[in-house]
């Protein structure tokens, strides 16, 4: 059987393998021994004239959670408390994370960081970005002569 040789794709094969191996060095990795600090999972979204970001941030207590906005970079930090040895039995699995979460996200410059606001409920943190009324995406009527 004759196989077709396409250079171009195996590049980009090549391309994205090497990518991935490149991301592997450069992400940090979870909080062990050397007190790196976790990553906060994210969403964001668009809703209406708002960006709004949901932070997945399990056992953390809201007094333990810190949002900020300056120079259009929002960061997120937060801890939770490591749960204490048992002594009636010991762990057959344990996955749970507890430590230092850490994230930081560029905010386009439509937004508004003064009128930003945020939530905590069942883990999930909610930060709302209201847009710039200034800068606003305009719609255009087209009027036809």
């Amino acid at each position: 059987m004759t196989i077709r040789w396409m250079p171009i794709s195996e590049m980009r094969r090549m391309e994205d393998a090497m990518d991935r191996m490149w991301r592997g060095f450069t992400q940090r990795p979870a909080e062990g021994a050397d007190g790196e600090r976790w990553r906060i999972p994210l969403d964001v979204l668009e809703e209406g004239d708002d960006i709004v970001v949901h932070a997945s941030m399990p056992g953390a207590a809201p007094d333990d959670i810190e949002v900020g906005v300056e120079d259009g970079v929002l960061t997120i930090d937060a801890k939770t408390a490591a749960e204490k040895e048992t002594e009636r039995g010991s762990y057959l699995l344990r996955e749970r994370s507890a430590g230092s979460y850490h994230r930081a996200l560029r905010l386009p410059d439509t937004v508004d960081a003064e009128k930003a606001e945020s939530s905590y409920d069942r883990g999930v943190l909610k930060v709302t970005l209201p847009k710039q009324e200034a800068k606003k995406a305009r719609r255009l009527e087209v009027k036809v002569e």
